[in-house]
């Protein structure tokens, strides 16, 4: 265990450095290449823009709406016969676009149950065993120039499923 955290430690300088030393052995100009990669960054941030303001928007419309609790509440008899709470419907289905909006669903859930409650422990291990799978397909695939997504869509929601149900077990058996 010591050392894994000795690596743990020391891995990031020691890429830095390797990065470096190698750019000084092909006698390659480091700075102005990092500031060439620092443009391109500028770029692709400016190109994602749109998408990354749209999904914020459409988070906030339904956050402030009442519509996830509208989902939650039509969903819980489907929840309740998997055992899954439905309090955590929204938190499920904002992780798939933000997990900065999920997280402020969370401290929600913190607040009104309490951290060390089921739900505290089952929604942290939920939030750390799923993806923000929309927000993710926007940003690489617009980045990378993507178009046809094929079958990625279909199985980051299973992925996502997957954790959502291994995290009920986990906490079930652990908690």
């Amino acid at each position: 265990m010591r050392f894994l955290l000795y690596i743990s430690d020391y891995i990031i300088p020691f890429i830095f450095l390797y990065i470096v030393a190698y750019g000084l052995m092909m006698k390659t100009n480091i700075f102005d290449e990092f500031i060439q990669g620092a443009k391109d960054g500028f770029k692709v941030v400016i190109n994602i823009l749109p998408t990354l303001i749209g999904l914020m928007v459409a988070i906030g419309i339904l956050r402030a709406s009442g519509a996830l609790t509208i989902i939650s509440d039509w969903i819980k008899p489907i929840t309740n016969m998997l055992h899954f709470p439905s309090q955590l419907v929204p938190v499920a289905i904002i992780k798939m676009f933000s997990s900065s909006a999920a997280t402020s669903l969370v401290l929600d859930i913190f607040k009104e149950y309490g951290p060390d409650s089921y739900l505290g422990r089952l929604v942290s291990v939920m939030m750390s065993s799923t993806e923000t799978i929309f927000y993710t397909m926007a940003v690489y695939f617009m980045a990378a120039g993507v178009r046809k997504t094929r079958y990625t869509l279909l199985g980051c929601i299973v992925a996502t499923l997957s954790g959502i149900i291994a995290s009920v077990i986990m906490t079930n058996l652990v908690f």
